[in-house]
């Protein structure tokens, strides 16, 4: 069992074809072919189905993935640990929720390639628990989710508090409390989102039980707001982020606080440069002033 071997299969699983696989990895179609028969003769078992022209990879090279995936990222992680440079550089995979990266990783993603441009990152959007998930697995290098839990095997740190911001569009005038939400439709993340347990924590502490339309999109909740179709709760990234063409007031209560960000990264991945970089530009960046105190009541938001 080799390297090449390992990294032909995975190629092959990520990019469900040998012919493209062949394409990236430079070889030819037939080499894989023989490569890979050769790794399930090795192991005893197939890894993929064969249907038509066509791969479906089998039980047995579902577990084996897991393996290989770590196994390949532990030979990337040795030669960074033998490296002559300390410059960071190569792949960084980053997961976050979709809050973080409209609303607050565009300019320093700009910032960080702009320091590192060695480094080849690639950014994708996720749950938290599918994010979680993956950097467990290996399958990304560090997440940034809205929640602060134990997972075996993850580091995390605090980077970021979110604070929450009611917004509405001016033709519902003034929001004051929450019995000022009764009769008015409510856009919100699908159950399992932070920011959504939030609202209905507090609505429910105020005997407010109210129904709320799941929508997996920013953009498309803040443009049923501003359509004046309806009420949300976001983060003050995301707010920050469309206030200017919004169309609708924010309101924060002091009894919707903050959320914390936080990045995780799996404790057995060893050094990783770019990724510890990444971790730090986050600190740096997000490193401010508290907050501003919030009054016993709601206190309006200017979008100038």
């Amino acid at each position: 069992m080799e390297l090449s071997q390992l990294r032909m299969f995975k190629t092959v699983h990520d990019l469900g074809s040998i012919a493209r696989a062949a394409e990236l990895l430079h070889c030819v179609p037939s080499n894989i072919t023989a490569r890979l028969k050769s790794l399930e003769r090795e192991l005893g078992t197939p890894l993929f189905f064969r249907e038509g022209r066509g791969l479906r990879i089998t039980p047995a090279g579902g577990v084996f993935l897991d393996y290989v995936t770590k196994i390949l990222g532990l030979a990337e992680e040795a030669k960074r640990a033998v490296a002559p440079t300390n410059t960071p550089s190569g792949p960084l995979r980053i997961g976050a929720i979709e809050s973080s990266a409209t609303g607050r990783l565009p300019r320093l993603l700009a910032k960080y390639h702009a320091l590192y441009p060695q480094v080849s990152l690639e950014l994708s959007t996720g749950t938290w628990a599918q994010l979680l998930d993956d950097v467990q697995h290996h399958r990304l290098d560090g997440v940034i989710v809205a929640v602060n839990i134990e997972r075996p095997g993850l580091e995390r740190a605090v980077v970021y508090r979110e604070d929450l911001i009611l917004i509405a569009s001016e033709s519902h005038g003034p929001l004051r409390e929450a019995a000022d939400l009764q009769g008015k439709e409510i856009f919100m993340w699908p159950p399992g989102c932070p920011y959504r347990l939030a609202l209905e924590q507090w609505l429910l502490r105020h005997d407010q039980v109210l129904p709320i339309v799941s929508i997996a999109s920013y953009g498309t909740i803040v443009g049923c707001v501003s359509a004046g179709a309806g009420i949300a709760l976001v983060p003050r990234g995301i707010y920050e982020q469309y206030r200017q063409s919004a169309g609708w007031q924010g309101y924060e209560f002091p009894e919707l606080t903050s959320i914390e960000n936080l990045f995780y990264w799996h404790e057995n991945a060893g050094r990783h440069p770019a990724r510890e970089a990444f971790l730090a530009l986050l600190q740096t960046e997000f490193e401010g002033p508290a907050a501003l105190e919030v009054g016993a009541c709601a206190t309006q938001l200017k979008l100038a």
